[in-house]
């Protein structure tokens, strides 16, 4: 299994909070590497998290919830 964590958006506040604003995959999907898992945002600026390998992916944060900078929001494997 491997990690995806919520990236580092604020290098200037390492505990501020972010959301994963959409999911592009549902829970249990196969993915490949390099596809677009989902759009994360803190404050104004947003990211797209690619799977690093392929696997079924496990969804663990729901949209909109609340998380940390580094904190595991999915796995792949």
């Amino acid at each position: 299994m491997t990690d995806i964590r919520f990236p580092p958006l604020s290098t200037d506040e390492p505990d501020k909070e972010g959301v994963v604003a959409t999911w592009f995959v549902l829970d249990g999907e196969t993915v490949q590497a390099g596809q677009l898992l989902a759009e994360v945002q803190m404050d104004k600026v947003s990211f797209e998290v690619e799977a690093p390998s392929d696997g079924s992916v496990r969804l663990l944060v729901p949209e909109g919830a609340p998380v940390h900078q580094g904190d595991v929001i999915a796995t792949v494997g």
